[in-house]
């Protein structure tokens, strides 16, 4: 392939290099000079020209999808290597838009939301982001409060609505979406949690008599929803296979999704986190049918044998064995919940020995992102909060008198690399000190200088930008694991990276944490290793490649084929 070079001024004003080929690389050395001290992370919403509100709608009511929040999706829809940011409104058909923002070149965001075709109101829930139809340039679905909608990206800033011609109907409440190519036909699948059958004519009540938002047992649970992409070669089709996948044989109250292989055979299985019901972890049967297996496999319920309100979702390998972990966040009064894996296909609840129940604070947690923050070679939790329910009024004039009552703070926490973590909010004031009704966590290297980067959306207030400011990180390497055939990243794919005698695993799929879609890249932190010994990729059809190593500090794109066998 002819390779190009583009010259792109970050953020922080150094020059970024990119070599633009099937094996990318962008040097950008660690500089311990000149990262500022702790806190982790800067807020630079303002700086970078962020200028998002959420729109939740008129709030006497208590209208109960209001109180679930929008979420965002960090992506980039125009092709010129920076992450672009898309923001979902709640206010209903005559509410506010989606926003769309461009990155640009100086690493401040345009709106170019007008004639975009996304800049539609209503009450939007999720978003998913993947290329359905292998053009090379990604598309976005969004979930709503009764619908669905899919707009195909046709270059040049412009998306078409495509949901009828697509044939896709969800007349239900969808919360958090997922694209998976389930059948391994190269053509992505996509996946929807829906949540209950809600009346809003039903009045619900706080145990002190005042009007509140209903809890979900007060109605039915819905069966999620299962499409199979038809993979024409003449428009975008999808076909409702819920019925015949198995998945519509249970219902319950979904809020997150994440599609990953979880027993091991080299096929996409499905998780969903209900809640204040057993989640589902759906087997895939490799013949477009899955088999309900939560309880056998350890995640139904947590350790003490309770279905936990599920809401945002996380994978990863946090020990370093080669088995991702599952992470899943719950409300104030319980405990967000680490099922361990191990050994392969099974779990159990580890969140005590982790040390995720010592907190300086609890919360409602809603999205979460496991990522090496610091780059040590061990993966982080960050978890962003917000209540569902009536609590005390915080006297925030940024929140007001109604959604003052459901404000919480953010937490972080920090890995020892064995598995262990400790709480570091009370450092982390920009991050964590401000109470917010927060929802969405997303997260992706925005500045291009190798960090891990988190955006945060609100109910009700701003969606917030947070810049990795991070002291003394060590080395990094971002992978792009692409597939020149299907012209689109390799959702699925493993990626294995060993260097400085660690290996460490990370999966190709920017959906999970909640309501949200991440960067596609796979992050992975170095500690003081400064060069790759070697990269291993397991591709979504199980074929393994080796690519060799590298120095660190630098992005890859490596094509699927271009690898030899292990």
């Amino acid at each position: 392939m002819k390779r190009q070079t583009l010259l792109v001024l970050g953020l922080t004003g150094a020059l970024l290099i990119l070599e633009l080929g099937c094996r990318r690389n962008i040097s950008s050395p660690v500089s311990e000079d000149a990262l500022p001290a702790p806190p982790w992370f800067a807020d630079v919403t303002e700086a970078v020209g962020l200028d998002f509100v959420h729109d939740a709608g008129p709030v006497g009511d208590f209208f109960m999808p209001q109180q679930i929040g929008s979420g965002a999706a960090l992506f980039d829809f125009d092709g010129d290597g920076r992450l672009d940011i898309y923001l979902l409104q709640n206010g209903g058909p005559k509410g506010a838009a989606n926003r769309l923002y461009r990155q640009e070149a100086d690493g401040r965001f345009r709106d170019v939301s007008a004639g975009s075709g996304l800049d539609i109101a209503g009450h939007n829930m999720g978003v998913a982001v993947g290329d359905v139809n292998n053009d090379g340039r990604p598309d976005v679905l969004f979930t709503q409060y009764g619908g669905i909608r899919l707009f195909r990206n046709d270059g040049a800033g412009k998306f078409q609505d495509v949901t009828g011609e697509a044939g896709l109907s969800n007349p239900a409440w969808g919360a958090s979406a997922a694209f998976v190519d389930y059948d391994r036909d190269g053509w992505l699948d996509l996946v929807v949690a829906n949540y209950v059958d809600y009346d809003p004519t039903w009045p619900c009540f706080a145990p002190d008599g005042q009007r509140d938002y209903c809890n979900p047992g007060t109605f039915r649970g819905r069966a999620s929803k299962l499409f199979h992409n038809l993979g024409s070669g003449s428009g975008v089709r999808f076909q409702d296979v819920t019925a015949e996948s198995g998945l519509g044989r249970l219902v319950g109250p979904g809020l997150g999704v994440v599609g990953a292989d979880f027993d091991g055979d080299g096929w996409p299985d499905l998780f969903i986190a209900n809640d204040k019901q057993p989640n589902r972890l759906w087997i895939n049967r490799h013949d477009g049918t899955f088999q309900e297996e939560s309880v056998v496999r350890g995640v139904a319920y947590d350790g003490m044998g309770q279905a936990q309100a599920g809401m945002g979702v996380a994978l990863g390998d946090l020990d370093g064995d080669g088995l991702e972990d599952l992470f899943v966040t719950h409300l104030t009064e319980e405990t967000n919940t680490l099922w361990r894996q191990g050994p392969r296909g099974f779990f159990r609840d580890e969140t005590v020995r982790a040390g995720l129940t010592v907190l300086h604070w609890r919360g409602t947690g809603f999205g979460t992102v496991l990522g090496d923050i610091d780059q040590d070679g061990a993966l982080d939790v960050a978890v962003v909060n917000g209540r569902v329910s009536r609590g005390p009024l915080l006297a925030d004039p940024n929140l007001g008198p109604h959604w003052g009552r459901y404000a919480e703070r953010n937490q972080l926490f920090t890995s020892d690399g064995n598995g262990r973590f400790r709480d570091i909010s009370l450092e982390n004031a920009p991050f964590c000190a401000a109470a917010n009704v927060a929802r969405g966590l997303a997260c992706g290297d925005i500045d291009g200088d190798g960090a891990l980067d988190l955006l945060v959306t609100t109910i009700s207030g701003k969606a917030r930008l947070y810049r990795n400011v991070t002291p003394r990180r060590g080395h990094w390497l971002f992978v792009r694991a692409w597939d020149p055939l299907l012209k689109r990243d390799a959702y699925g794919a493993e990626v294995r990276v060993t260097a400085g005698g660690r290996t460490s695993l990370r999966r190709i799929n920017p959906a999970g944490s909640f309501l949200c879609s991440s960067e596609a890249r796979a992050h992975f932190g170095l500690g003081a290793a400064s060069r790759v010994d070697r990269i291993r990729i397991v591709w979504p059809d199980s074929t393994e490649e080796a690519f060799p190593g590298c120095r660190a500090d630098r992005s890859l794109q490596l094509c699927k084929g271009e690898g030899t066998t292990p």
